[in-house]
């Protein structure tokens, strides 16, 4: 009977850890939850608070208070000037400098992480040294040579330079996508009769697509949110919309509701792409710090 009672007591008193355990875990959890709401919160706040803000009247811009009359009337003004054209410039600036820089520098990460020669990595870190030096070094090169070449105000002459940056990105971050696929694979391919071109079409790129989704992403946000280069090198003809928004800070007074309103339309291009490839980026994020 007593070892029975203490065989009793034995269960019981590990139940009741377990439950004390489980208690912990999960309140350990919820903490861990909260922290994590609390600091995506701190992060998006001056986002909301710019969302709020383009709702304000004129009036009522600068008032901390919460509560008041919701108006469409700062995204209306935005109709009425040059900003529908700036949108649109940028947004073709920044697909034609994405779509481009994809285009040369996939093939050329391939080659690098590839065929192996002499100067293989002497040509890999050249091309991140183009990163290296801030864009204020080569402000007076690229006004004077595109002066020369009759590419000042033009959206090509935007695409160009934001090729230049964004190219040494895709060649390192598509190089270890491309180094993480299995060289076995393509060898297999070509022993099916595949071509080198058409291994790496059906083969490698399809495995490194999460890779080239985060890439492309990454080159559009960096071109979308460029001011230094396109406040240098535009005028009117081919202005961004970061530079526009520039325009409603006068010396008169600045316009706050169309500053706000901007912003928002500014950011929606970039969250509605990011909506919509969110699991390649990041699975593309998480695979391209992990070899095979």
């Amino acid at each position: 009977m007593s070892t029975t009672s203490t065989a009793a007591t034995a269960q019981y008193d590990a139940a009741t850890r377990l439950r004390a355990r489980l208690r912990s875990h999960r309140w350990r959890r919820h903490a861990i939850h909260a922290f994590g709401a609390a600091l995506l919160f701190l992060a998006l706040l001056p986002m909301l608070w710019l969302v709020q803000m383009s709702f304000r009247p004129n009036a009522d811009i600068l008032n901390a208070g919460l509560i008041f009359t919701p108006t469409l009337e700062n995204y209306r003004a935005l109709g009425s000037g040059g900003f529908p054209e700036s949108f649109v410039h940028s947004l073709l600036a920044s697909t034609g400098s994405t779509v481009l820089s994809l285009v040369i520098g996939v093939p050329a990460a391939y080659s690098l992480a590839r065929y192996r020669f002499r100067a293989n990595r002497q040509i890999a870190m050249w091309i991140l040294v183009t990163r290296m030096a801030p864009p204020i070094a080569f402000t007076i090169p690229f006004f004077l040579a595109f002066t020369w070449l009759g590419l000042m105000d033009t959206v090509s002459g935007l695409v160009l330079i934001y090729l230049t940056f964004n190219l040494a990105m895709v060649v390192w971050i598509m190089k270890s996508f491309f180094d993480a696929v299995p060289r076995l694979l393509e060898e297999a391919a070509w022993i099916d009769g595949a071509g080198v071109w058409q291994a790496f079409v059906r083969v490698t790129l399809p495995l490194a697509a999460p890779g080239l989704a985060a890439t492309g992403i990454l080159c559009f946000i960096l071109s979308w949110n460029d001011f230094f280069f396109a406040l240098i090198l535009t005028r009117t003809d081919a202005m961004t919309a970061p530079v526009a928004i520039v325009n409603f800070m006068q010396y008169a007074g600045w316009e706050w509701g169309k500053i706000a309103a901007a912003g928002v339309v500014v950011l929606l291009p970039v969250l509605v792409f990011t909506f919509f490839v969110r699991s390649y980026l990041v699975r593309g994020l998480m695979a391209g710090g992990v070899k095979e």
